[in-house]
């Protein structure tokens, strides 16, 4: 398997398109948006610059990387030699169904579609498809280029051999690639998303402001960042998708988000992508400003 395509530009798909492309894949990276297209080379060669500042890769390396990917606003164009494909478009049901009938059309026959979904249903994503058995998750880590894990999330059509081909082209990425069942969250957001909406409810209920939540957590739980700034990082509009498709899929109260991570989302207040959730950004600083609002 040497030819992969990925759909979507954004923070996830640039990244999955760096890490094919630095280990040899000849990369083809689909999005409608030509901006998203331009803004996504320009991260990964921000990326690639960083790992050459750090000598952790050549100029060379740098070079070829860049190389081995090609964009694309035409999905048939992009995915028609495809042997892998890699969905990284935004996580809403909907918009995945609508691109894996398209993707189940324009790829070659052989190809296997993998989605990095961080909640949906595989089984339900393969249904649309007339090759379910050739349909996984691979999600990753953001940053892709720097985190190891890609949960591997096995449909219930999902073939013994697509398993086997996604475990070992994961680990050719350098990845550690974890087999887990199709439920909702699967095991990383099933985990840490609970975890994150109690954060905001211990906020909303005024137990304890921002900063402090997050030092006790970090200090206190040797966690690298606090839960409500790992939000931020994540959007919360994403947290707040994924809490859904919790509750709706396990159908219990105790994954229903907090009021205060849905009035935060209504006003547009998603992190770092709008500039501001819980904290501040866009200040040019590695400091943590904490968001007017949640100003003692």
């Amino acid at each position: 398997m040497k030819n992969i395509s990925v759909i979507g530009a954004g923070t996830m798909g640039n990244g999955i398109a760096h890490v094919f492309a630095q280990s040899g894949y000849t990369v083809s990276l689909v999005d409608i948006s030509q901006e998203a297209l331009d803004r996504g080379m320009t991260t990964i060669t921000k990326n690639l610059d960083r790992m050459v500042a750090k000598e952790r890769i050549s100029e060379e390396d740098k070079n070829s990387t860049l190389a081995n990917i090609t964009t694309y606003t035409a999905v048939a164009e992009g995915v028609k030699n495809a042997e892998l494909v890699v969905e990284a478009a935004t996580e809403n049901v909907d918009l995945k169904l609508k691109i894996f009938k398209d993707l189940d059309e324009k790829a070659p026959a052989g190809c296997i579609l993998g989605t990095n979904t961080s909640s949906i249903s595989i089984t339900k994503i393969a249904a649309v498809t007339n090759r379910p058995e050739k349909v996984i998750g691979m999600h990753f880590m953001n940053p892709v280029p720097i985190m190891k894990l890609v949960e591997i999330i096995r449909g219930y059509s999902t073939s013994d051999e697509t398993l086997q081909v996604i475990m070992e082209t994961s680990k050719s990425l350098k990845k550690v690639p974890v087999e887990v069942n199709d439920y909702p969250g699967f095991v990383a957001n099933k985990i840490l998303m609970p975890m994150i909406n109690e954060a905001i409810i211990t906020l909303h209920e005024g137990t304890a402001g921002v900063a402090e939540i997050d030092t006790v957590m970090k200090l206190g739980m040797a966690h690298p960042m606090g839960p409500l700034q790992l939000a931020d990082f994540i959007g919360l509009d994403v947290c707040l998708a994924i809490l859904k498709v919790l509750q709706d899929g396990y159908g219990t109260a105790k994954y229903a988000p907090c009021p205060l991570l849905v009035n935060m989302v209504t006003a547009g207040k998603l992190g770092v992508k709008s500039g501001e959730g819980f904290y501040t950004w866009g200040h040019k600083t590695k400091e943590l400003i904490v968001a007017d609002n949640f100003k003692k």
